[in-house]
């Protein structure tokens, strides 16, 4: 039978201390609440329901591409779940309650918990944890059996109540049916004048359904977000996990304390991560690369073999057997070949440069074309803004440039040109020609001669 999801992400998050609404706080560079969406949709759910509330636009923003409901007051995770009734209308199976602050489940888990759900037979199924500090958490009571009996919140438990190790996570699975048909009775009677879905639960229990307690065996992934530091938390453990799941495919992490890798990145086999290395935004670096220390790599390409050190890649791709760095910068729109050199204080912007070529020192390559073979001297500037627009500066291959060399776009040194060193070009350079731009040398014999 097809399952559905109910993601709450309605509340404001006041222990935040933020304008961003706590669901789009990020956990390793991704909002929580998307977190949340892509580990329901890769547990094969596909018909989710979004509660959101405030700053409900910048939450859709975040997580397109599913249904929206919208809580306009925010009365309690019960009252938020019942603001799915009418679109929902008509659906039968289990439904997976999740809240977008604990982004730690895996999708493995709302497996689990959907196949356990249906294995019980049960009304319902609380997902619980079993931690060492359950303050601030809901207790769970359960019965001789084993199955839920009561569920206290922290507010409303008594002194025993508070001793129990066993804590709800938040995160259920209900049959349809009876959710919509037992929020219908729940009222806000507790300390917090909230109408609680787990009054749904006492509801169950007491005529008689089988409520059952699925037991995660990972405890820390109902870690949940309420604040700066356990939004922290979440990010070393997340991060951690990430870097585990690397490793376990060939990927050696020097220390995966100071290895920060977002999710959606791909690693190849046999590549190793130096310390202080952020890995971002969909990066893919290839197989038996040597990446950082100290890189930062956003949107970025990496072929096989790739060496980068002390560098910075923002949605640029770079071919196999090329070295980058140290200290260079490569901006978006740069495609760099195979078996290249850029080295160190080297800045390239939205250019491409053809395999083998060198641009090994202090220069800035913008908006330029550049061919295969060429070798690019130290201090070489492409001057390719006006002041008004931008001007591509094209380098055919087997060109050299020598050192401090400045090329004024739009200008184009055609195949085999040689450029003199401290020249300032500003006409094409024919094929196989050498340009020297400069004044020639004049020598004041005694110009600086002290008299007496």
């Amino acid at each position: 039978m097809t399952a559905s999801a109910i993601i709450l992400a309605a509340g404001q998050g006041q222990r935040m201390k933020s304008e961003l609404p706590k669901p789009l706080h990020k956990v390793c560079g991704v909002p929580m609440v998307k977190l949340a969406a892509d580990s329901v949709r890769a547990a094969g759910i596909d018909r989710i329901y979004l509660v959101i509330g405030h700053g409900g636009e910048q939450v859709r923003q975040a997580v397109p591409g599913i249904n929206y409901v919208v809580q306009a007051e925010q009365l309690g995770t019960g009252h938020a779940v019942d603001q799915c009734r009418e679109m929902m209308a008509g659906v039968d199976g289990p439904v997976l309650v999740a809240c977008a602050d604990t982004p730690l489940f895996r999708a493995e888990t709302f497996k689990d918990v959907l196949t356990f759900h249906q294995e019980q037979k049960a009304a319902a199924a609380v997902v619980t944890a079993v931690v060492g500090d359950p303050g601030g958490y809901g207790r769970v009571i359960r019965n001789e059996a084993g199955h839920v009996q009561q569920i206290v919140e922290e507010r409303d438990a008594l002194p025993p109540q508070k001793q129990i190790k066993e804590i709800n996570t938040g995160t259920f699975c209900f049959d349809s049916r009876l959710l919509f048909q037992y929020l219908a009775e729940i009222t806000p009677d507790n300390a917090q004048g909230e109408y609680y879905l787990t009054d749904v639960i006492s509801g169950l229990v007491r005529d008689g359904h089988t409520v059952a307690a699925y037991a995660l065996p990972d405890p820390e992934e109902a870690l949940g977000v309420n604040d700066r530091i356990q939004l922290s938390q979440a990010e070393q453990l997340l991060r951690r996990r990430i870097c585990h799941r690397h490793m376990l495919n060939g990927v050696t992490i020097i220390n995966p304390e100071q290895t920060y890798v977002e999710p959606d990145c791909e690693i190849g086999n046999d590549t190793i991560i130096y310390p202080n290395t952020y890995i971002q935004k969909g990066t893919k670096i290839g197989a038996n690369c040597l990446v950082g220390p100290n890189v930062r790599l956003e949107a970025a390409e990496l072929a096989d073999h790739v060496i980068i050190e002390q560098a910075v890649v923002l949605q640029g791709r770079i071919g196999g057997h090329t070295t980058v760095g140290p200290f260079a910068y490569i901006r978006p729109g740069t495609v760099i070949g195979s078996h290249c050199r850029i080295g160190d204080f080297v800045e390239v912007k939205n250019s491409q440069v053809a395999d083998e070529s060198k641009i090994p020192h202090l220069s800035y390559i913008g908006d330029a074309i550049v061919g295969s073979r060429v070798n690019i001297g130290c201090g070489t500037i492409t001057c390719n803004y006006d002041g008004k627009q931008k001007h591509q500066t094209i380098i055919e291959d087997r060109c050299f440039i020598g050192s401090n060399s400045n090329l004024v776009a739009p200008v184009r040194l055609n195949k085999g040109a040689y450029v003199a060193a401290g020249s300032t070009v500003t006409e094409d350079v024919p094929e196989y020609s050498l340009a020297i731009a400069r004044a020639r040398q004049v020598n004041k014999e005694g110009w600086n001669k002290m008299e007496g």
